[in-house]
């Protein structure tokens, strides 16, 4: 096939994916709408999930599942954003990593919604002012956002769907690396990128920002100071990438939440996280772990936080592998009422691809 025979190909392939694209996109709003009658959630992330595990099965190359699972990203994008208007708050502001965590999950299709403080995505969606929100809650390097995790003790929002993105920092500013005198960030990007700073630029002012894209933006005032930031960044602010992959640790990723409403239907592969209240007594926390090892569940986690409340009184956060509809999860959860005085489900949702 010579070179004007593989673009007519091409184009009568694109006509046939216009086509199919259409109709695909005319069953979805059939959905939604059924969905919309019931009082459904639009927005399925076990239906996505198996969606995608099905698109990948059944890819031959030469796209890469990566590449094939982010065209259909933006395909089901466009499709929710038709069935409903949906809003998506997130920890800002723009170009920040939980953004583009935000955009990875939903396309770029949706209206997404900036917010200051992680309180205020919670208040956003706790008050229905947006649909989904999306807030970090724990980094490979640095451990958990605990304001997040203080969140969850008194509201209703359900976790829908989690994001595990990779983090890359860097340094970007007006002038040359030589010339920097002063240096912002955001504490959590400063803390993944000490040792590179402490080598680097040793005599540089260090001054913390209440974001990696407000850092940029000082970054973009004066030729003498740089940030530490994304790409995404950057290129918002038409800075120069003066150099990448800051941080310490090569594997350095930061897992997101979504929040929602509803608990999604299990997948197979789904993680479950918890809050307990635990009586402060000798061996109260061994015996609230029994019945995860009698019921063969694997612990993924397990984090303590000060409650707040009462002096020296905490509460326990834990991931688990399965679903509150299997049954040993199940059975494991209800075991605990004989030893906590509470114990609440956070959610049960589809793991990280």
């Amino acid at each position: 096939m010579n070179l004007e025979e593989s673009r007519q190909a091409i184009d009568r392939l694109d006509k046939e994916i216009v086509r199919l694209l259409n109709e695909r996109t005319r069953h979805v709003l059939k959905i939604g709408e059924v969905k919309l009658k019931s009082g459904g959630e639009i927005y399925a992330p076990h239906r996505e999930r198996a969606i995608l595990d099905r698109l990948c099965a059944l890819n031959e190359g030469p796209l890469t599942n990566e590449s094939l699972q982010a065209i259909y990203r933006e395909i089901m994008s466009s499709a929710l954003s038709l069935e409903k208007s949906l809003n998506i708050a997130y920890f800002g502001p723009e170009a920040t990593f939980t953004h583009q965590a935000a955009v990875r999950r939903f396309g770029a299709s949706l209206n997404y919604v900036p917010l200051k403080t992680v309180p205020d995505v919670f208040a956003e969606v706790s008050q229905r002012r947006a649909d989904y929100g999306v807030v970090p809650v724990e980094n490979s390097t640095e451990g958990v956002v605990t304001s997040t995790l203080d969140m969850f003790v008194d509201t209703e929002l359900r976790v829908v769907a989690e994001i595990v993105m990779p983090i890359q920092h860097c340094l970007v500013g007006r002038g040359p690396q030589s010339g920097i005198k002063r240096l912002y960030s955001h504490p959590q990007a400063l803390a993944q990128c000490r040792s590179w700073v402490r080598n680097h630029l040793p005599e540089v002012e260090v001054i913390e920002t209440s974001s990696t894209t407000r850092a940029a933006e000082l970054a973009a005032e004066d030729p003498a100071t740089a940030a530490i930031a994304s790409a995404l960044a950057a290129d918002r602010y038409q800075l120069q990438l003066l150099h990448a992959d800051l941080q310490d640790n090569s594997a350095n990723a930061t897992r997101f939440l979504v929040l929602g409403r509803q608990i999604p239907q299990p997948t197979g592969n789904d993680r479950t996280s918890l809050i307990l209240s635990i009586a402060d007594k000798v061996g109260a926390l061994h015996k609230c772990l029994e019945p995860f090892r009698e019921n063969e569940i694997n612990l993924t986690k397990i984090e303590s936080r000060p409650s707040k409340r009462k002096a020296w009184a905490y509460y326990f956060f834990i991931d688990l592998d399965g679903h509150v509809q299997n049954e040993p999860v199940a059975r494991a959860i209800k075991a605990l009422d004989d030893y906590c005085s509470m114990v609440k489900v956070l959610g049960s949702y589809p793991k990280a691809a």
